[in-house]
């Protein structure tokens, strides 16, 4: 299941514009996420809206994930490559 913040995002981007904190903040009591604040100039998402996002916030969350794992493995190749050895690298970079 995908993160609220991440379905918040994608319909806002979908509105042409930009997280930003000082128009929308999230909320947790709880009992779950929750929009607190919302002063965007377009209308604030429906549970509804938000939940027909779920796919798609799914492969933008796994894209995150996998670029990072990506970077991390480029990263340590590299550093590899100037001849730091494996311990050096997971002592200094913790990866």
């Amino acid at each position: 299941m995908a993160n609220l913040s991440t379905k918040i995002t994608l319909y806002i981007e979908s509105n042409s514009a930009t997280w930003e904190d000082t128009k929308v903040s999230l909320q947790n009591d709880g009992s779950g996420d929750y929009i607190k604040t919302w002063t965007y100039s377009f209308t604030q998402p429906t549970d509804s809206q938000l939940d027909a996002l779920e796919t798609q916030a799914n492969t933008y969350e796994q894209n995150l994930i996998t670029n990072r794992t990506n970077n991390l493995a480029s990263a340590k190749t590299k550093l590899e490559a100037l001849g730091l050895s494996v311990d050096e690298i997971k002592e200094a970079f913790r990866i």
